[in-house]
């Protein structure tokens, strides 16, 4: 067998320039929320670092979106590379023997709970995360012997899939360990810091009210390079120009769903979407809610003044010019953002909505820049269910720009004579149980002096109406070249199509090419779900190879993401390739390999970058920045022959507490599929490597993430949880989709017709093709018990929603699919269209 993995254990010179990449651009993805001038740090000299995350940063989170790099540097580490003297030594010590003895505990309490359960260490690991160790005290002992004025805390928090995080101490609210060492470092020390690695929201409020404290910088997951970015950071070396994509709320009570969201109420089999839009900012600005900090918030080290120059409509798309001046002491990067207010009519609106920002260059201190924002009116058009309808209502809408949703002012007043429907649609998610949702309360905006606004008027006869056609059936494919034998050499000359193969294969030809590898030998020796490729170890699946021999139809290889490759960095094959099954997957040795090797064994490397968390990677607000982590990506992929990133994820961040919320972008759509797309285009652009961005839709809780059923309206739907996915589709056309575990207002996204065929491909024209995520057809104890309230999907429901690949796919999965063909009940048509949507891919990835 051959292998794309690395023979010497050396650093390679991509790798080398992939760190080297992201240390130079990271720092953008930090956001300073306080200071008070104590940042940047003036000399270095003696420092005192304290907290979890002080010598064990957290480079990202858990599950498939770790990342098994070589090395990952702390924040302790970048310090004393960057010329400081780290003189907390016996604090971290206490902390290490702490984090020992509770890793120790915590690696029992998984063996003895995956022999109870019988499920592999890794997935109770993913429901068991292993939290927080007892912090120790720091004492006036270690003041003393600190020897400086200045200390760092570093508070790190740690999640990941298949659980959600919970409000309580140690998770979002901090321990009373952590509160009483706080305090100690700002009535000790003249310079007291708190760096906030986390990967996502914490209770701010309590540390911001400690008085001593000079500076709060949310430094989030920075991926293996996360302490050089941090020191550069701190020192002024790099422009921390990042700004929240998420609304901080002084209590975590101030979000809208925070009751009733996930274990909170004891119900984790229905989650109702009660809020409707109103999530995140939407609601903040609309109920006047004050956040601690607001969306699109923060510092940065110097100042800006802006001189809006002018506005523009050419037909429906408004352009505006802004001249941003750096009138502070400091080079820096700055975001400028624009929301739009609209009328408020007979559709309930927030008071306004993100529809475009831009990042500066950066411009030195004293010098100017000016950026340029557009935006389609088209796009500020909101659902209209009882028309089925997207409309734009009559009356002025506001155009704001501002530093973050709570700062702007009125720049452009753009004035529409009459309603105008943008598209017509069917209503395609019918609500399975009622609920009443949030509406806004509002009945007219609070009196605004718009007399320096700009005022245009927008021409209803700009706006063409789309209206979207349907397909309810798929067409048959007849066998026109049965005397031929066709075969994917053929697609790949271009002597025949994927339809004409399509047509030659049989029925139970076709089911295998729908499922997975799933009778893989990495699968079935490794004890980790999710690593299960004998090609690419440490990959998560490949597709399958029954017809190669027959119809040379080849394999893909599937790994998770989204914050860089996960592979297995290191394994051992035989001199004749056979693998040596054993070695550390998810940063853990599950399956050391035997003592008896060959002597002629070599020895393989696949070390892989890790980028940025998602979240922090959306709070540099730099597409071209996303799009660069991208090529990253997509080159290691090209390297180790991965076709599909199992990434980016990109659902909303409906509330804190989400497990996964660190895999994902943001509260807002637009920021979310810009992103997704940033990165799409950045993998796709070797070419044969594509992205797959997930989970569609709705997975915005981990807890009892198979069986969860989301109850969400269809306006809420289209102006928020699916917003971003169409802007991703629309701007970068990803190679796949996954659907979610979840069901959605009572069907499995993966069964979902309307969704899968109706929206991504009628609506949106998506071209790729749409797995499952892992086990969603099968019930697999090791992802936890069957519900007894609602069943795992269906396989041939699958199919009949044209959802292509079922992952990683078994035996009855092939079975139920052909018996289904077989007594009527699930069309041919719709089978062979789930292959060429499979084959059509494969041909990208193989070209």
């Amino acid at each position: 067998m051959r292998y794309y993995a690395d023979t010497d254990p050396a650093l390679s010179t991509m790798e080398i320039e992939h760190r080297d990449t992201v240390r130079k651009l990271a720092g953008e993805c930090v956001v300073v929320m306080e200071n008070n001038g104590v940042l940047p740090l003036k000399s270095k000299g003696n420092i005192a670092l304290y907290g979890n995350g002080a010598r064990h940063t957290i480079k990202g989170g858990t599950g498939s979106g770790d990342v098994n790099s070589r090395t990952v540097v702390s924040i302790e580490e970048g310090f004393e590379a960057a010329g400081f003297t780290v003189t907390s030594k016996g604090w971290l010590g206490r902390y290490d023997d702490s984090l020992k003895n509770h890793q120790e505990k915590y690696l029992e309490r998984i063996k003895k709970k995956s022999e109870e359960l019988g499920m592999p260490e890794g997935m109770v690991m993913f429901a068991d995360p292993i939290g927080i160790p007892p912090i120790p005290p720091i004492t006036e002992h270690d003041v003393v012997e600190s020897n400086t004025d200045t200390a760092v805390y570093v508070l790190s928090r740690d999640s990941g899939e298949g659980g959600d995080r919970f409000f309580t101490q140690k998770d979002y609210l901090l321990s009373d360990d952590e509160i009483k060492d706080i305090r100690k470092i700002a009535s000790s020390y003249e310079n007291a810091i708190v760096l906030l690695n986390v990967g996502g929201i914490i209770d701010v409020s309590t540390i911001s009210a400690i008085e001593g404290i000079g500076a709060i910088v949310n430094v989030s997951q920075l991926g293996n390079m996360g302490g050089h970015v941090v020191a550069d950071v701190i020192t002024g070396k790099s422009d921390p120009s990042g700004r929240l994509t998420d609304t901080w709320a002084m209590r975590y009570e101030d979000y809208p769903c925070w009751s009733g969201f996930s274990h909170n109420n004891g119900d984790t089999d229905d989650e109702f979407y009660r809020e409707g839009i109103y999530v995140g900012y939407r609601y903040f600005d609309t109920f006047k809610i004050e956040p601690k900090y607001p969306f699109g918030y923060g510092l940065g080290y110097t100042k800006f003044d802006w001189d809006f120059k002018s506005a523009s409509l050419d037909g429906s798309r408004y352009t505006a010019t802004v001249g941003v001046t750096n009138v502070g002491e400091y080079d820096g990067k700055d975001v400028v953002q624009l929301y739009v207010s609209a009328p408020y009519g007979n559709i309930d609106k927030p008071y306004q909505e993100l529809r475009a920002y831009a990042k500066t260059p950066l411009i030195k201190a004293g010098e100017s820049a000016d950026v340029t924002l557009t935006f389609d009116m088209k796009d500020c058009a909101s659902y209209d269910t009882g028309s089925a309808c997207m409309i734009l209502e009559k009356g002025d809408y506001l155009v704001r720009i501002g530093s973050d949703s709570r700062s702007t002012f009125v720049a452009s007043v753009i004035s529409l004579s009459e309603d105008v429907i943008v598209s017509r649609h069917k209503n395609l998610f019918k609500a399975d149980v009622e609920f009443e949702e949030l509406i806004n309360p509002l009945l007219a905006r609070d009196e605004e002096d718009i007399t320096e606004a700009e005022k245009l008027t927008l021409d209803p006869k700009s706006i063409e109406t789309v209206t979207f056609d349907y397909v309810t059936e798929r067409h048959l494919l007849e066998d026109r070249r049965s005397g031929e034998h066709l075969t994917f050499d053929d697609v790949l000359a271009g002597k025949a199509t994927v339809e004409e193969l399509t047509a030659q294969l049989t029925v139970e030809e076709m089911a295998k090419l729908a499922v997975g590898a799933y009778e893989s030998d990495a699968l079935m020796q490794s004890n980790v779900i999710g690593s299960a490729s004998l090609l690419v170890p440490g990959a998560a699946a490949e597709t399958t190879d029954k017809l190669y021999d027959s119809r040379k139809i080849p394999l893909m290889i599937l790994a998770d993401g989204p914050a860089g490759l996960r592979l297995q960095p290191h394994f051992k094959a035989d001199a004749q390739g056979n693998r040596i099954m054993g070695g550390e997957v998810f940063g853990m040795a599950f399956n050391p390999f035997p003592e008896d090797l060959p002597e002629d064994h070599v020895d393989y490397y696949q070390y892989c970058t890790a980028i940025p968390i998602a979240t922090a990677l959306a709070q540099s607000w730099n597409n071209d920045l996303i799009e660069l982590c991208g090529k990253i990506v997509g080159e290691e992929m090209k390297k180790y022959f991965v076709h599909l990133w199992l990434a980016p994820g990109m659902n909303i961040h409906r509330n804190p507490l989400c497990g996964r919320n660190f895999e994902y972008y943001s509260e807002d759509p637009l920021i979310s599929g810009n992103c997704a797309a940033a990165d799409t285009i950045g993998v796709q652009s070797w070419g044969g490597q594509g992205t797959t961005i997930k989970h569609f839709a709705c997975n915005n809780q981990e807890d009892n993430r198979m069986y969860s059923n989301s109850h969400v309206s269809e306006k809420t739907l289209r102006e928020l949880y699916l917003k971003g996915f169409e802007i991703a589709v629309k701007k970068s056309q990803p190679y796949s989709i996954m659907t979610s575990y979840n069901l959605l207002n009572g069907t499995h996204t993966a069964n979902n017709f309307d969704l899968i065929q109706s929206m991504a491909r009628d609506e949106w024209g998506f071209e790729g093709v749409v797995m499952t995520d892992w086990y969603t057809s099968q019930e697999a104890d090791f992802m936890g018990p069957p519900s007894d309230k609602y069943p795992c999907s269906s396989s041939p429901l699958c199919i009949r929603a044209g959802n292509d690949l079922q992952m990683p796919g078994c035996e009855k999965n092939v079975t139920d699919i052909i018996d289904a063909v077989n007594d009527g009940s699930l069309p041919l048509a719709d089978l062979q269209f789930c292959i060429c949507n499979a084959l059509k891919i494969t041909a990208r990835c193989f070209a």
